[in-house]
């Protein structure tokens, strides 16, 4: 076999991997897409659900220093009330 039969079976089995690999992607964003359908349709809020598995991928420290920053952010704006004692 040449060397460019070669190269171009390994280039086909290469981007065959890919087009079952995006098809599985596929196949798994529906899937998620009809759970947040299903959520939604129990009365759950989908765009709080996804803010909530976002922060979930985050590891404490990286979440603590993001609310902190967050807080600064919403005091410096002045939209978090003022607690009186």
């Amino acid at each position: 076999m040449s060397e460019q039969g070669v190269a171009g079976d390994h280039l086909r089995s290469f981007i065959e991997r890919i087009e079952r690999l995006e098809e599985e992607k596929k196949t798994i964003s529906d899937d998620i897409r009809e759970v947040y359908a299903e959520a939604k349709g129990n009365g759950f809020d989908a765009k709080i659900l996804r803010q909530v598995v976002r922060i979930r991928k985050l590891d404490k420290a990286e979440r603590m220093e993001q609310e902190a920053i967050l807080d600064l952010y919403l005091h410096a704006l002045g939209m978090v009330p003022e607690i009186r004692d």
